[in-house]
């Protein structure tokens, strides 16, 4: 179970992360976000921001709110992201400028929308998906 303002606060420095990487138009930053995302997917507790998180800024915040949120949600919205900025990251490397720039927008945009408001778009898909699974009849 995390403490929510852990994936917010990561959301925010990943939509920085994302404006610096439409602005240059970096593959390779492109290509390390990609590597974060990665890592959140396999694991919310080894991934980068959430380290940074825990280590430095959760103990100035007092302490967590009573409600916890589960990690698969998250950690799928992470998968999501790593998939965006894959394409992201390729389209940049590979002179695709068009493709790098639409990828990385997506993946901002969903960013954005957790870092402003709390809402985490993968989690809400990762949460849709769950219900159409258990919806689907069963053999």
């Amino acid at each position: 179970m995390l403490d929510p303002r852990g994936p917010r606060f990561a959301a925010i420095i990943t939509s920085v992360v994302l404006v610096v990487v439409l602005i240059t138009g970096s593959g390779w930053l492109a290509l390390a976000q990609a590597v974060v995302f990665a890592t959140g997917a396999a694991s919310i507790r080894y991934a980068p921001y959430s380290w940074v998180y825990r280590k430095f800024v959760a103990r100035h915040l007092g302490p967590p709110p009573p409600v916890r949120e589960p990690s698969e949600p998250v950690r799928f919205a992470q998968g999501v992201g790593f998939v965006f900025m894959t394409i992201g990251a390729a389209g940049y490397l590979a002179d695709a400028s068009a493709i790098g720039l639409i990828a990385t927008a997506f993946a901002l945009a969903a960013a954005f929308l957790n870092a402003a408001f709390g809402f985490c778009l993968g989690c809400e898909m990762y949460l849709l998906l769950q219900r159409l699974k258990a919806a689907l009849p069963t053999r």
